[in-house]
């Protein structure tokens, strides 16, 4: 907790460390009510800080210094100044070395930074700053060293220890004790060091790198999750492949271990050589994890591994930096995810979740550039600007160079910087190096916040057979900018003819078509580009694979959408226009619900979706996903004043009338998949995620006309299925459905069933707290009771108190307000807990200018009770007092 106002850090600040650590020794001795920290730093002046020998200030919070020497030379307390933050003491010499040794208690840290208990496990987070409160250190990612670490524990409770790097020595102490000592050979700074111990079992396989070497991998869980690791250990086989046969990077220690740990804020940390995973990340089986969860873990174990190169090997310079080890990692895991998988697919489930979540990010008080200028609580900041938006800012960088250049720049940034902490600005300039173009107007999608609009009209004009677009682009204020410059937007496009072909594309003043599909790049605030030869008048196909994180817009009917729907080549744009085709008709039903009119559902939305069913050709994950209407948050995000309740009539209503109408085509879909995932065993591939994917959205239509032979059908994939996709789908749709006595058997067979498995039973909560029907805070409320739930445990918070705040949107704003009172309860109880997790759940309070004057003043009032109910944790503190500023 701080006991001070918070304070403002600036990137304009920035300066170098006054001192380095070029040599880290660490001794740890865990015991039950404690432990102590002995630490050796070999450190000197750093040369480009300038002269002199200032003082020298260490980080560190929540320590009891035992013990303290200057070269060998006991310091009493008037040697050095100590506060709740900082140890500051005077070097004589450029080149000393400090010994400390501290006491920590691991066993009551809740908040889950630094060294801390994890069931009977002890376990690390250090990422941003949690090393502070292991050691005094120069906590701060430029100050990179060469760690050795020694961990000594009781040998019973205690068998495996682990720390970063390789392992060079162990052995047996008396009174029953045992120690190990791990050495990581390459710098880093102190955000990746990790440790673990535990009584752990292992998993252990081997991968030969493209050199010849051959790798140790190992996965570490507890003894009842064994049987759930082989998902992982192959998605980090491909990973290594991929990373190798994509950007040429090896993997360059003895072994890689990953650690499965129940208890952790994010979804896993990139610790060199040894990654410590949410068990969420890792554990994957058929009958307890989800197609979505299988997928979940090639992604993250994918992005975890990618980063020994980008975020270890090249590090961030400070944490303002943070999206050029974020965003690129999560291009680079979201490529490798599609090449896994869908490439369509993928692209459009990214999209999906960026334009309703971080779209709305940047539209409220948070919003922030992808690299901030400024910051009270660097854990606020693991955003979904800097990972999500980050990412796209890579992808266009990707989509203007071209792949090969890309690999080009890619290969020189890491070659020119490996192992340092470096910027964004360096990253740019190996790009701008390796191809040769000026990429200075681009950076401004660094350092200016908000979505770009794109509002884009066409002119034909027969007599010279020309077509223009005229692009222009603006960007609304966010806080602390109100006027933006342009951005560059590459604009991938193409021009259908009246049969639906591409045509070639030949812009004014170009000798030969250039392509059928092309990338235009909009750097003006209005822009016009003509295309030459055209027979007619064409259609666009705009902005094709989403190819820039902007809200375009263009004057298309609903018939062009359809045509679009049935015709454009690009997989992506056939969805996108599906969107935009459903969105036109949800919001005209909003506005009959708000006049109070008679509901009519527009028909061709239903011939849309018809034609889509009825065409067995097509991906059916595609096909999956293009019968998925846009969801009430993304309606939300949209809309001016968004109207909760009509936004949630509306769509139920054409749910419900989509589900009338195209029931046997739905029925037949259904039926023909369904049968064959009785007869196939469960496999994790694309072919059978999409099958599933198909059934279980039809399932979801199905269960709407409360027909009898659908219950029986729901009822028969719920108890008979040999995997979690399946099952928990068929719970859902009946905790969805009127049928109350059918859902109360199925909730608690399902709940004794997966009593013994938490991560399961967070499932099990989840699927009731997203549940529309009304009276869903009570549900809550009563759930927070069940023993299963506890608030010490992130994911539990996440399952049920975050997915009733974020995924159910109706019961959350009901209009007394109590949504909104009972979160501000979490959170106060949570700020003392664990902050990180409390401002996280802030998020939709956060967003209260999108509401009606009643909500609003509901909201503020609650982050005003937020903000005086005591002592804030600068995480909490931010948010609430930019919220209200906002």
């Amino acid at each position: 907790m701080r006991t001070e106002q918070p304070k403002m850090i600036y990137l304009k600040d920035y300066q170098v460390p006054d001192y380095l650590i070029d040599e880290t020794h660490l001794t740890f001795e865990l015991y039950e009510d404690h432990s102590l920290v002995h630490a050796q730093l070999v450190m000197r002046r750093n040369p480009d800080a300038g002269a002199g020998l200032p003082p020298l200030v260490l980080d560190g919070q929540q320590l009891e210094l035992l013990e303290l020497k200057l070269d060998d030379r006991p310091l009493g307390a008037g040697d050095y100044q100590l506060s709740d933050s900082h140890l500051t003491l005077q070097p004589t010499q450029e080149r000393f070395v400090i010994d400390s040794s501290v006491r920590i208690h691991p066993e009551s840290n809740t908040a889950l930074e630094g060294l801390y208990k994890s069931g009977s496990m002890f376990c690390t987070q250090c990422e941003a700053e949690g090393f502070r409160k292991i050691t005094y250190y120069l906590d701060r990612p430029d100050v990179m060293s060469k760690f050795t670490t020694t961990v000594s524990a009781e040998q019973h409770a205690y068998p495996v220890l682990l720390s970063n790097g390789n392992p060079i020595a162990s052995g047996v102490e008396e009174g029953g004790r045992h120690w190990a000592t791990w050495e990581d050979p390459f710098k880093k700074p102190a955000y990746l060091f990790a440790l673990v111990a535990g009584d752990l079992w292992c998993v252990e396989d081997s991968f030969t790198t493209m050199s010849g070497r051959e790798v140790a991998l190992r996965i570490y869980v507890e003894p009842e999750n064994i049987d759930k690791c082989q998902h992982a250990m192959d998605s980090l086989k491909k990973s290594m492949k991929w990373d190798e046969e994509v950007y040429g990077r090896e993997y360059d220690l003895d072994i890689f271990m990953i650690v499965a740990v129940n208890d952790f804020n994010m979804g896993a940390m990139e610790n060199k050589g040894l990654n410590i995973f949410n068990s969420s990340c890792v554990l994957a089986k058929a009958d307890t994890a989800t197609d979505a969860a299988h997928q979940r873990v090639e992604a993250v174990v994918a992005h975890e591994y990618f980063h020994n190169w980008s975020g270890n090997r090249v590090t961030c310079r400070d944490w303002f930096q943070l999206s050029l080890k974020e965003g690129f990692t999560v291009f680079r895991d979201a490529e490798f995810s599609a090449d896994m998988n869908s490439r369509t697919v993928k692209r459009i489930e990214d999209v999906a979740y960026l334009r309703t979540h971080q779209f709305a990010e940047d539209a409220g008080p948070m919003a922030h550039p992808v690299r901030p200028d400024a910051f009270i609580e660097i854990s606020n900041f693991y955003t979904l600007t800097v990972y999500e938006k980050g990412s796209e800012v890579l992808r266009m960088i990707h989509t203007l160079l071209g792949s090969e250049t890309f690999r080009k720049g890619s290969d020189l940034y890491f070659e020119r910087h490996d192992g340092q902490a470096v910027t964004c600005d360096d990253f740019i300039q190996a790009m701008e190096d390796a191809s040769g173009r000026d990429l200075s107007q681009f950076k401004r999608w660094y350092t200016q916040a908000g979505t770009p609009r794109l509002a884009v009209s066409e002119a034909f004009d027969a007599a010279t057979r020309t077509y223009s677009l005229t692009f222009r682009q603006s960007c609304p204020a966010t806080p602390g900018q109100n006027d933006k410059l342009p951005f560059v937007i590459p604009v991938e496009l193409g021009l259908l003819d009246a049969q639906g072909q591409d045509l070639p594309l030949r812009l004014q003043g170009e000798r030969a078509a250039v392509g059928r599909s092309r990338v235009l790049s909009v750097t003006e605030a209005e822009q016009t580009f003509t295309f030459v030869d055209m027979p007619a008048k064409p259609l666009p196909s705009l902005l094709r694979g989403f190819s820039a994180p902007v809200k375009l817009s263009f004057p298309y009917s609903r018939d062009q959408l359809m045509f679009l729907m049935q015709h454009d080549s690009d997989g992506f744009n056939r969805w996108e226009a599906g969107q935009q085709l459903s969105v036109q008709v949800l919001q005209e039903l909003i506005g009959q619900q708000q006049r109070g009119e008679t509901m009519q559902l527009d028909q061709r939305l239903v011939t849309a979706l018809r034609s889509l069913l009825e065409n067995d050709r097509l991906d059916q994950a595609m096909v999956a996903e293009m019968l998925s209407l846009p969801g009430e948050g993304y309606l939300t995000e949209i809309s001016e004043v968004a109207d909760v309740d009509a936004i949630h009539s509306a769509r139920e209503f054409a749910r419900q009338q989509l589900a009338e109408a195209l029931f046997e085509p739905l029925w037949q879909r259904y039926q023909a998949n369904r049968k064959l995932s009785r007869n196939t065993p469960y496999v994790a591939e694309a072919a059978h995620f999409a099958r599933r994917s198909l059934q279980n959205i039809a399932l979801s239509y199905l269960m709407l006309t409360e027909r009898a032979e659908v219950l029986a059908a729901c009822l028969e994939q719920y108890e008979v299925c040999d995997n979690m996709t399946e099952r928990l789908t068929a719970l859902a749709v009946l905790v969805g459905s009127n049928f109350d006595t059918e859902k109360a058997e199925a909730l608690t067979a399902f709940a004794e069933h997966f009593k013994d498995n938490p991560l399961v039973m967070d499932q099990w909560f989840s699927v009731q707290a997203a549940c529309t029907l009304p009276g869903g805070l009570a549900r809550v409320q009563q759930l927070m009771q069940h023993p299963a739930f506890t608030l010490k445990n992130p994911n539990k918070v996440r399952a049920l108190i975050g997915a009733f705040a974020g995924q159910n949107p109706v019961n959350f704003h009901a209009v007394d307000g109590s949504g909104y009172r009972f979160l501000s309860d979490q959170v106060i109880i949570l700020n003392a807990l664990n902050p990180q997790i409390a401002a996280r759940l802030l998020a939709p309070l956060t967003r209260w200018a999108k509401y009606d004057s009643n909500r609003q003043g509901l909201m503020k009032a609650e982050l005003q009770r937020i903000l005086a109910s005591g002592e804030l944790s600068s995480d909490v503190f931010e948010v609430v007092s930019k919220s209200l500023a906002g």
